[in-house]
């Protein structure tokens, strides 16, 4: 988990008590993208944008998800920073997304949900993977001049922020009529083992 924000007196307007009036870290979780709140052991202290284990001998305890609205300021602000050194780590799972993107349907294709991405673009991406697949995001910027993690990183947090039809990375926590999860990471993860 990277740290996003840790309030070291608790958060007095956190929807779960018991995080109100002790010290509080709220973080976004590496492998899957998950947004977490969790409680730092006794006389630890964290930093913004320190990685923590969530194993066994883990800093923090007590770890919960939440959503994107119950982040403070301080961490949604932090998320980008923290989602670009994520995306960045995991360099050859996100170039792998450009490489095995499908079309959703007809009409739309995976790769026209990032930021940025249009017909055009999209006719690019597909016309360079199908002559020579996309070794790491350099690759991705010299042939199709889009910055991949800037454009990863905006649709992640779209897609934390709720709202969408189609989701490509993070699994909505609570679907709505019409809400489609195209489980991206789980099928990126599964292949790159």
């Amino acid at each position: 988990m990277y740290v996003l924000d840790y309030l070291e007196t608790g958060n007095p307007s956190d929807r779960h008590f018991e995080h109100r009036n002790q010290p509080l870290v709220q973080g976004v979780g590496v492998k899957y993208l998950s947004l977490l709140e969790a409680i730092p052991l006794p006389a630890v202290r964290v930093e913004i944008f320190e990685r923590i284990d969530l194993g066994p001998h883990s800093k923090v305890k007590h770890i919960i998800h939440v959503s994107y609205d119950d982040l403070t300021s301080v961490a949604r602000s932090n998320l980008p920073e923290a989602l670009k050194r994520v995306v960045a780590e995991n360099e050859k799972l996100y170039t792998e997304f450009f490489n095995i993107a499908e079309p959703i349907n007809i009409r739309l294709h995976a790769l026209e949900l990032l930021p940025g991405v249009g017909k055009k673009t999209m006719k690019t991406i597909l016309e360079e993977r199908e002559s020579r697949r996309f070794e790491n995001f350099a690759d991705i910027k010299e042939r199709v001049k889009i910055d991949p993690i800037k454009t990863v990183v905006e649709r992640i947090i779209k897609e934390m922020v709720g709202g969408e039809k189609y989701y490509l990375f993070i699994r909505p926590r609570e679907r709505t009529a019409g809400e489609v999860y195209l489980g991206y990471l789980e099928r990126l993860h599964g292949e790159l083992l």
